[in-house]
């Protein structure tokens, strides 16, 4: 097992950063690109763990899962599912519910890691972060754990926005619930339900009726540029909406409730998922879309601006590619890649603009589960630049947030 730990090269990871963005070892700042190109890779390696944690993986099994065997004496860094930029140059990274079902999961601590990239040397650093909890007994139903501190079994967290005082607004999918905590994790409120949707989890625990699917609720969420408005984007079509069309939500921060606006974003098909929505600017968000596929068989794993202004008036917002994260130029071989790059993961969940031309995107390495990059590898969390060929002309708030 290889443990990552606060060391000095995080310093470094933040100057390669900011040097990948302003011009250093990468593209120069403001020079155009014809095609969406790779202009940095970083890797974390699968084998990665919280030092002096908790045993990890009980659940799971003693058979190897791509050449990895459970359980683990601490928790692994794993499954990014949501990201944020802080105002050092490091990255907040929301790790996933743990591994892949409610089931399976008690054992994994709901936390959210902080990370640096290190370019230069295509390595990522941990630096730390802080695990979820309930020390206040805002969640109403018991808990895996009697000192209230989170699990994968009591939410699947799937995606994160900072609020005005440096904590975090998470959306989850087992509810589907919005969860608020400060800044050390700990919850402010009850979680909010979405009126109308209710999750298999939540209709198990509470003998109510599922109309959304498992493992379908909010796997994206964008602030607005004033942090007034939350946009909450679930994975799955409720039951008797139209097949593929999802559920864009409005939620408004001061009053605590959901306004009554809803958007609909549409799927290039029924089967394909959301990874993740960011905001843009007050009408425009970014929005992974995928299909299941990995390796030989990913196909579509794509980032569309998409506009809640439809200009179409066909009741859907309007779409436009903005990235085909299967066909990424490569012309420097970054990373020791051919000059095609693909990001060829089952689940590609976070996605945040760097500036107007470049974006980071990263994968949820669904630990050990998945292997993208290479057949019966368990996948690493990467962590990709990608500068664009026109300018997203987002808010400056938006670029500013932190």
């Amino acid at each position: 097992m290889r443990k990552i730990t606060n060391h000095a090269a995080a310093g470094l990871g933040v100057l390669a950063l900011t040097l990948a963005l302003t011009g250093g070892p990468t593209e120069a700042h403001g020079d155009r690109v014809k095609t969406p190109t790779l202009t940095g890779w970083a890797s974390l390696p699968a084998l990665t763990f919280v030092p002096g944690s908790e045993p990890s993986g009980a659940a799971l099994g003693t058979a190897p899962v791509n050449g990895i065997a459970a359980p683990w004496a601490d928790q692994p860094v794993q499954g990014f599912s949501g990201v944020l930029r802080n105002a050092d140059g490091t990255f907040d990274v929301l790790s996933d519910n743990g591994f892949g079902t409610q089931a399976n999961s008690a054992d994994f601590l709901l936390r959210i890691q902080r990370i640096a990239p290190v370019f230069g040397t295509s390595t990522v650093d941990v630096l730390g972060g802080v695990n979820l909890t309930d020390p206040n007994g805002h969640v109403p139903w018991a808990l895996v754990r009697a000192d209230r501190v989170l699990t994968g079994a009591d939410f699947d967290v799937e995606s994160i926005v900072r609020d005005a005082d440096g904590g975090y607004w998470i959306g989850e999918e087992f509810g589907p619930y919005l969860l608020h905590a400060d800044r050390s994790g700990r919850l402010l409120a009850p979680p909010v339900p979405l009126p109308g949707v209710i999750a298999p989890e939540t209709a198990a625990r509470t003998g109510g009726t599922a109309n959304l699917g498992s493992s379908k609720g909010f796997e994206g969420m964008a602030k607005s540029p004033d942090g007034r408005y939350l946009y909450s984007l679930l994975e799955g079509t409720v039951a008797g909406d139209t097949a593929g069309d999802l559920r864009f939500n409005e939620f408004d921060t001061r009053a605590g409730a959901y306004t009554g606006t809803r958007l609909t974003y549409r799927l290039d098909a029924p089967n394909l998922a959301i990874g993740d929505a960011i905001s843009v600017d007050a009408n425009r968000f970014l929005v992974i879309e995928r299909d299941g596929g990995q390796g030989a068989t990913a196909v579509i794993k794509k980032i569309y601006l998409a506009d809640k202004r439809d200009r179409n008036r066909d009741g859907v917002m309007d779409k436009t590619l903005v990235v085909d994260l299967m066909n990424i130029a490569n012309p420097k071989r970054i990373g020791g890649f051919g000059t095609t790059f693909t990001f060829p993961f089952t689940t590609i969940e976070d996605v945040i603009i760097l500036d107007d031309d470049t974006l980071g995107v990263l994968n949820d390495n669904n630990f050990p589960g998945s292997a993208g990059r290479a057949p019966g590898v368990a996948d690493n969390n990467e962590f990709i630049t990608i500068r664009l060929p026109k300018s997203l002309d987002a808010d400056k708030r938006i670029l500013q947030q932190r």
